[in-house]
C-alpha cells in the first residue's frame, strides 16, 4: 500500500545534484519553510566516478566516467525512490508547521494562518479579536475623514487671486483680476477665453482687426 504524501501541491523542490531540499508555503499567506538539506548518495558518487574517470584515463577511466554521468543523470531525472524517501522526510519534519483546513482543503501556515479554536484557516474562520479591530480602524479612518469634511479648510485661502491667465502685455500671469498683478495693465474681469485682449496694451478688441485704443493689429 503506498503511504500518503501530504502537500502534495504547496512545495517548490529546490533539490540539487548533491542532495535534496524541498521548500514549503503556505496557501494563504506565502509564508515559506524550508527543509533540512539530505545529502544525496547517488549525486556524491557520481562526483566521485566522474573525477576517478580524469584521473585513470584510458578505458577504466572512460567507463568509470560514463558511469558517473550516468549517476548524475539519474540524480537530475528520475530520482526514483531516492527522492521520493528525501521528499517523505522533508513533509514529516515540516509537518509541525502546517494544517489542513477541512472546510475549504487549503494547507496554511499555523503561525499565523490558523484558528486553533474552530480547527479552521483564517479565511473561513476569522480570529474575532483580530476582526474587531480591523473593523475598529475602519471606522476611525471614516469618522475622522467625515470630521475633517465638516472643516472649512479655505476661509484663509484668497481664491479669487488663483487664476492661471496670462497677461496680454507682459505675457505673465494676471492674476485673475482687473489689473495684472505683474505689470499692472488693465484687464477685463471676464475670463479670458471668452475674451480676445490687445497684446499692446490690453484692450478688449472683441471682433475687430484693430486696437480701438492703440491701433495695434489683431494678433
Amino acid at each position: 500500500m503506498a503511504e500518503m504524501v501530504f502537500f502534495t501541491d504547496n512545495y517548490q523542490d529546490q533539490s540539487t545534484r548533491d542532495g535534496y531540499q524541498f521548500e514549503f508555503y503556505c496557501k494563504r499567506c506565502g509564508n515559506g519553510y524550508q527543509s533540512s538539506f539530505q545529502r544525496s548518495v547517488g549525486g556524491f558518487g557520481g562526483q566521485i566516478l566522474q573525477m576517478g574517470g580524469d584521473l585513470l584515463g584510458g578505458n577504466v577511466g572512460n567507463k568509470a566516467q560514463e558511469i558517473g554521468w550516468n549517476t548524475q543523470w539519474l540524480t537530475d531525472g528520475t530520482r526514483g525512490k531516492g527522492r521520493d524517501k528525501a521528499l517523505a522526510k522533508a513533509v514529516d519534519e515540516m509537518k509541525p508547521h502546517f494544517k489542513q483546513c477541512h472546510r475549504c482543503g487549503q494547507w496554511v501556515c499555523e503561525q499565523v494562518c490558523w484558528n486553533a479554536q474552530p480547527g479552521l484557516c483564517v479565511t473561513c474562520a476569522p480570529k474575532l479579536d483580530q476582526e474587531i479591530a480591523g473593523m475598529q480602524a475602519q471606522a476611525q479612518i471614516q469618522q475622522v475623514n467625515e470630521k475633517i469634511q465638516q472643516q472649512d479648510w479655505t476661509k484663509d485661502v484668497n481664491y479669487r487671486d488663483q487664476g492661471t491667465a496670462m497677461c496680454p502685455s507682459c505675457g505673465e500671469e494676471s492674476g485673475g483680476g482687473k489689473f495684472c498683478k505683474s505689470c499692472g495693465a488693465a484687464l477685463n474681469a471676464a475670463p479670458e477665453s471668452h475674451k480676445h485682449f490687445c497684446g499692446n496694451c490690453g484692450a478688449d478688441l472683441g471682433d475687430a482687426k484693430f486696437c480701438g485704443e492703440c491701433g495695434t493689429p489683431a494678433g
